[in-house]
């Protein structure tokens, strides 16, 4: 970055090639032998959807989910996709994390900040989906003790809920979906489909619309598979006209040492081409580097 002119190739094949861990390390060693904060400086020196994506991979990733979620519902309107992403796919303890650290950081509660922005139903089941993870660690071995026999009542309450009767009851839909173990809400959904002879999201988008709609169907895919939920959420960010840049910043730079490998795989298994492929179609310049380099190769 000194003198004239930026060399953005070595920038963005420098912090691609480390953890976000060593990212931090090499934060405080700049500001050690410069005196300076190398987010301001790259800030500075970058611009657009690249600078966007860098200063993002710069930022610890419980920060980052934490500011995320304050931009969603402190700015104007909320931005319910965000709360959907992070809220159903983050494991119990990451969502304790971000509970605390939010709180840390702006001096608010994060369940009420989303109760004072959201409603209805939807905002019923992100609280319990903030709920859950105080109860999660003795749910887990009572559900998993009790599994078998109470797998039958709980796909009859939700048949009951949806198929079996005209309208739909969302709070029986939420209550169950909202504070079961994905392992135990994957062996409801298979009882669900033998007993109705439908898959739970099939019904989830007959029975219900808009942001509730997306929420139920998100938690459902995570119980699912967690990476073929962001395999799909990659895909429509630049499926179409346009591209939804903070859709594909977002997960790119959160999944990219989580699991990006099954996100690929996922991506090729239910798509007919590649991620890498897809990111090259859809982006450019480097901004399109950085993020084939966060892709890490072509499953063509």
């Amino acid at each position: 970055m000194k003198g004239l002119g930026t060399d953005e190739a070595a920038i963005l094949q420098l912090l691609t090639a480390r953890s976000n861990a060593q990212r931090q390390e090499i934060k405080a060693s700049y500001k050690t032998l410069f005196g300076k904060d190398l987010v301001h400086d790259l800030k500075g020196e970058l611009g657009g959807k690249f600078e966007t994506l860098v200063v993002a991979l710069m930022t610890p990733p419980l920060t980052y989910d934490v500011t995320s979620l304050h931009h969603a519902i402190k700015g104007a309107g909320t931005d319910e996709k965000v709360l959907v992403e992070i809220l159903a796919s983050r494991t119990p303890q990451q969502v304790k994390d971000i509970i605390a650290a939010y709180k840390t950081e702006y001096d608010h509660d994060l369940e009420k900040d989303i109760c004072g922005d959201t409603s209805g139903h939807f905002q019923r089941l992100l609280v319990i989906l903030l709920q859950v993870t105080l109860i999660l660690s003795s749910f887990l071995v009572t559900s998993l003790l009790l599994l078998h026999q109470k797998c039958f009542a709980f796909f009859q309450a939700l048949f009951k809920a949806g198929e079996q009767k005209y309208g739909t009851d969302e709070q029986s839909f939420i209550t169950i979906l909202g504070n079961r173990s994905a392992e135990h809400l994957r062996k409801v959904f298979d009882a669900y489909t033998k007993l109705s002879g439908y898959e739970m999201e099939e019904s989830i988008k007959r029975e219900t619309s808009g942001s509730l709609r997306a929420l139920l169907l998100a938690v459902v895919k995570c119980a699912r598979s967690v990476p073929s939920y962001f395999a799909e959420t990659l895909y429509y960010a630049m499926k179409g006209a346009g591209t939804d840049d903070d859709t594909l910043i977002r997960v790119m730079v959160t999944r990219c040492e989580v699991d990006m490998l099954d996100i690929r795989a996922a991506f090729r298994r239910m798509f007919a081409c590649s991620l890498h492929s897809m990111i090259k179609g859809d982006t450019n310049g480097d901004y399109r580097k950085t993020l084939l380099l966060l892709c890490g190769g072509d499953d063509a």
